[in-house]
């Protein structure tokens, strides 16, 4: 039998994937095999401190076990580059690749004037008072795409592309007046409908990755691969905090940053949450009821598009519950791209939420989709930096996002705490 604890090394391919999958799904059988004896230990008052010990170590080999996963299914799904442009054969193609050519001379040589002159006739604001150009749209769209590959929160989110700086959303404060009459009953005039807006700016977010003069000379590094490589990790990373708990400052607001109610008091411009009741703990008698209160305090339609979102460790509590017929809450992904569900539905891991502790917020549950909105701007801007830290060549790598809450009724916060 194999060893539930032990890690597969990270390799490619999609029989590797199927192996890998293959090895967390046979853990997760042992893991729920030791989690029955340790809750047969705990009902016969007689606790083994074995079990909890390979219990736990059961449990960290499946994290390690899932991150490997991760990993690879996420190598395969990246979008390959250098697919064919839209409209191939005619003068949008021509233009297009012309341009991305002139780029490609800019990135590796620093030659910028073909580049400059290509901006000029497209009547571009492409450079800059910082200087730099907008990336091919191609290699933009890319960017974009991986990110939402890799980023947590915009991978469930509602995604708006703008040319402007700020996206604006209006959104209806009080309705007109309706009511039911008789046939021949007066009529009263209604109230008009009152309206406010929601903003929000794009900020810039940017990335430096480097590059050795010798790489660059290399014709066969595709370059636009390599750039979008290196900053996918850096700008996802930067999102995700942001997305879940970033201040609005200089960057957007994040849904933990927003203002937090209880339920039972929940107005427009707060987020409700439920308690559990105990500070920095689950309820000592059925925990997993205030998951089930937590996915009915949402709506029913936003229920039925909702996801949980919340750390790994937070997950790996979790994974310990049962209901009433003994079957366990949360169930492994079907597919080894696919997601973890809980009480089936799926679950996000965001390793920017809390962590179970005292007043915190570890768990939320919601339809982000409507919950959440990211604004992208137009144009990934590449400034070529050959002088700040020789012998490498730096690329000051900036693209504007913005993003907060568009529907203050649409997510649902589980707090660790009493009130």
């Amino acid at each position: 039998m194999t060893d539930p604890m032990r890690v597969e090394p990270e390799v490619k391919g999609t029989d590797d994937i199927n192996a890998a999958f293959g090895e967390f799904l046979r853990s997760f059988e042992a893991f729920k095999e030791t989690n029955d004896r340790r809750l047969g230990d705990l009902e016969r008052r007689s606790e083994d401190v074995l079990t909890e010990e390979k219990l736990a170590r059961i449990d960290a080999a499946m994290d390690r076990q899932k991150a490997v996963l991760d990993r690879l299914a996420l190598k395969a799904d990246r979008p390959p580059l250098g697919a064919p442009m839209r409209g191939a054969g005619g003068r949008g193609a021509v233009v297009d690749l012309e341009y991305r050519a002139a780029f490609d001379s800019y990135v590796r040589t620093g030659q910028e004037a073909r580049l400059r002159a290509l901006e000029g006739k497209a009547m571009s604001v492409g450079s800059g008072p910082d200087g730099g150009f907008t990336v091919a749209p191609d290699l933009d769209a890319e960017i974009g795409r991986r990110l939402t590959v890799v980023s947590p929160i915009r991978s469930i989110a509602a995604v708006r592309t703008i040319s402007s700086g700020t996206y604006r959303k209006p959104f209806r404060t009080g309705g007109p007046a309706v009511g039911w009459v008789g046939e021949e009953a007066a009529r009263p005039q209604t109230n008009s409908p009152t309206l406010a807006e929601l903003s929000f700016p794009a900020m810039e977010l940017y990335a430096m990755p480097s590059a050795t003069q010798t790489l660059l000379d290399d014709s066969a590094v595709d370059i636009d691969q390599w750039l979008a490589e290196e900053v996918e990790i850096a700008f996802a990373q930067q999102e995700g905090n942001a997305f879940v708990a970033g201040d609005g400052i200089n960057k957007p607001r994040g849904f933990l940053s927003t203002g937090k109610v209880l339920e039972t008091a929940w107005t427009w411009g707060n987020i409700g949450y439920l308690v559990t009741g105990v500070a920095g703990g689950w309820p000592a008698a059925n925990p997993s009821d205030i998951l089930v209160d937590l996915v009915y305090a949402l709506k029913a339609g936003y229920r039925q598009n909702g996801s949980f979102v919340m750390t790994r460790k937070t997950q790996a509590a979790i994974r310990k519950f049962r209901d009433s017929t003994g079957t366990y809450l949360w169930q492994p992904p079907a597919t080894a791209d696919g997601r973890a569900t809980l009480m089936g539905f799926p679950v996000v891991e965001a390793e920017d939420m809390n962590e179970i502790g005292s007043n915190t917020f570890p768990v939320a549950f919601g339809d982000f989709r409507r919950g959440y909105v990211v604004v992208d701007r137009i144009g990934t801007r590449v400034l070529r930096d050959p002088y700040s830290a020789k012998p490498y060549v730096l690329f000051y790598v900036t693209r504007r996002v913005g993003g907060g809450v568009q529907d203050f009724d649409a997510i649902k916060l589980l707090r660790f705490g009493t009130a």
